[in-house]
């Protein structure tokens, strides 16, 4: 069935045309229905399926309805997110999928001035998209009131828990006087936070689970290659040597090593941005728009880019490191291969790594394929890197040397005019 056939607003209809939407994904296709008759809902889908628009769309829905029968006031429905990235990302869906309706939507995050955000809120919003931190300060502060909220929706459910917000989520629901529907969205769940998320759904709740045995999209394809430590920085530039123009997403354990590749990368004239938290939030604003925007083609990241982030056009994934826990191998390479498009991922696994490997194979259920590495190639890309990256120093030095020794001729100008 086509969204033109759903009984949701004109308005609504509209955006999702112009935003390219014709039909709804499985995760939508199963969990608008559900939502729009007010039921609790947990559901599981690959990351890249639509989990935003899948409750956004039935709940601008059902707030535009009710304020355009009747007046009403306040904040209807907040959306708990883990990351500021995410907050961002979800507050910009719910603002193209709300244009030309009577919903207000904000996304609320901290790392930037809250009196614009105080101000924000007094002018009126329905949808608050917000971290536990930056909200639990303007509660406090009485600039959030939740005495007319009807649901609460948490996104990447499973990090939240993970993380320890289960404490904030259930002061959450504490506060919240009204009967209210709780909605759970995630791409990855274990056992451990399953029992946790049942435990704040009513015992009716649907539950939802799109593709459980394949936890990844199937327009991504998996490759692994078997690169030392040391020689990665090699391997990556000749990647993106070899794929000029492609858009592509480095993954990295932390924020250390994102600036150090990232230097990597300088030396060979290879133009990157980083993103870590390391950065504060104006700076990791401005990557991700750079990134965005395809001013910079090549973003190094930590796992703080790994959920929820939606980047046009993405690809690659390269997982420069492979992550510690086998879920967030999911989350990664879920940034490529987004909707019907396809994608790309490859990781470079190092001796160290090869149980974090193994741990990622047996979590997807299925075997990543290996790019093979002849001893021959594999000795002749680190050979042209190290000497490229060799020459590149002694440029730099040379660069350097002629700049200080200008420098001490003008000293010795103006001191031979005194």
């Amino acid at each position: 069935m086509k969204f033109d056939k759903y009984h949701i607003s004109d308005e609504i209809k509209k955006n999702l045309e112009l935003m390219g939407f014709k039909r709804p994904t499985n995760i939508q296709f199963k969990s608008i229905p559900s939502i729009l008759k007010g039921e609790d809902v947990l559901a599981i889908a690959q990351t890249g399926t639509g989990k935003t628009a899948a409750f956004a769309i039935p709940l601008i829905d059902m707030i535009h309805r009710e304020k355009s029968s009747s007046r009403s006031y306040g904040i209807k429905c907040i959306v708990m997110v883990p990351t500021h990235e995410l907050a961002m990302q979800i507050g910009e869906v719910f603002e193209k999928l709300a244009r030309h309706t009577k919903v207000k939507t904000f996304a609320l995050y901290g790392g930037v001035e809250q009196d614009p955000q105080i101000k924000k809120l007094r002018g009126g919003i329905d949808v608050l998209i917000a971290t536990p931190g930056r909200m639990f300060d303007l509660i406090s502060q009485g600039h959030v009131d939740l005495s007319r909220i009807r649901t609460l929706v948490l996104d990447e459910a499973d990090h939240m828990l993970d993380l320890g917000f289960i404490d904030d989520i259930k002061d959450v629901k504490r506060k919240l006087t009204n009967k209210h529907q709780t909605l759970f969205f995630s791409a990855t769940i274990n056992k451990e936070i399953k029992k946790l998320a049942f435990s704040q759904v009513k015992s009716s709740a649907i539950r939802i689970q799109v593709a459980p045995e394949d936890p990844v999209s199937k327009n991504v394809s998996h490759f692994v290659m078997f690169v030392e430590m040391d020689d990665k920085r090699f391997f990556l530039e000749r990647f993106i040597k070899d794929n000029p123009g492609s858009k592509i997403i480095v993954f990295v354990r932390t924020g250390v090593r994102a600036e150090r590749v990232a230097k990597a990368m300088e030396r060979v004239n290879i133009d990157t941005v980083s993103i870590h938290r390391g950065k504060n939030q104006d700076e990791r604003s401005e990557v991700m728009k750079k990134f965005k925007e395809g001013r910079c083609r090549i973003m190094i990241a930590t796992d703080i880019s790994a959920r929820g982030i939606d980047v046009p056009d993405v690809d690659y994934v390269i997982n420069y490191d492979l992550p510690d826990k086998p879920e967030m191998y999911v989350h990664r390479v879920g940034r490529t291969g987004r909707g019907i498009n396809l994608g790309q991922a490859i990781s470079f696994c190092s001796k160290e790594e090869k149980g974090l490997l193994g741990d990622i194979q047996q979590f997807i259920n299925k075997d990543i394929e290996v790019i093979k590495l002849y001893k021959k190639d594999y000795d002749s890309i680190v050979k042209s890197s190290a000497e490229a990256l060799s020459l590149q120093e002694m440029i730099a030095e040379h660069e350097q040397w002629e700049a200080n020794r200008k420098k001490k001729k003008k000293r010795k100008k103006k001191s031979s005019k005194r």
